[in-house]
């Protein structure tokens, strides 16, 4: 079934627009709802009707910053940004957005940013705990990877979109410190989450 997400596109660029449009709802793991906007007089009223997701935004655009009281005066609170790059921009203007779609991105590449910003909702972001602490799912992750499962077989057997699967392995790998399969091998015994004669 995938991910629904209303996407709100603000980009003056007929051609990009319509490029990021194509792209963004041919994604294998997503629903999305595209909402274009093509002039920044529109840009107010469209959030504030649509109420998006996410809105993808060029940082040229006027009428955007700062972004916490775009959020605030058009009642999207919970709205993620992305800048849309694809000429050299402040990094410091940068900062502000949740992430950074660039035009050379790949459909995947893309999916993932997308997949890490609905996550950030999702997933648990208590600093003490996120160090030492995986979530029942993760610690399911981690028994499916010691087995020996592709992210694609995991995928499968969890109900999840690959993409989803991918993410949950970059938190594991950030928390625990451990970047191999080997490594999580050893942290799945020791702390009992698999016993030896699973391990093929």
């Amino acid at each position: 079934m995938g991910t629904t997400l209303t996407i709100a596109i603000a980009e003056y660029s007929e051609i990009i627009r319509q490029g990021l449009e194509q792209i963004l709802k041919r994604l294998p793991d997503f629903k999305i709802q595209c909402v274009i906007i093509a002039a920044h007089e529109q840009l107010h009223d469209t959030l504030s009707t649509w109420k998006p997701d996410l809105l993808v935004i060029n940082p040229a655009f006027p009428g955007s910053f700062p972004l916490e009281q775009l959020r605030e005066t058009t009642g999207c609170a919970q709205m993620k940004c992305a800048a849309l790059i694809y000429a050299a921009t402040d990094a410091h203007l940068l900062r502000a957005y949740d992430e950074q779609i660039h035009i050379y991105d790949t459909p995947d590449e893309i999916a993932h940013k997308l997949e890490r910003m609905h996550l950030k909702e999702t997933l648990p972001v208590d600093q003490e705990d996120e160090q030492q602490t995986l979530s029942t799912r993760e610690k399911e992750i981690v028994v499916c990877v010691v087995k020996g499962m592709t992210n694609r077989e995991i995928a499968e057997q969890l109900f999840l979109s690959t993409h989803t699967v991918i993410t949950h392995r970059r938190n594991i790998a950030r928390k625990l410190q451990i970047h191999s399969p080997s490594g999580l091998t050893i942290y799945a015994i020791v702390n009992k989450l698999v016993e030896l004669s699973d391990i093929q």
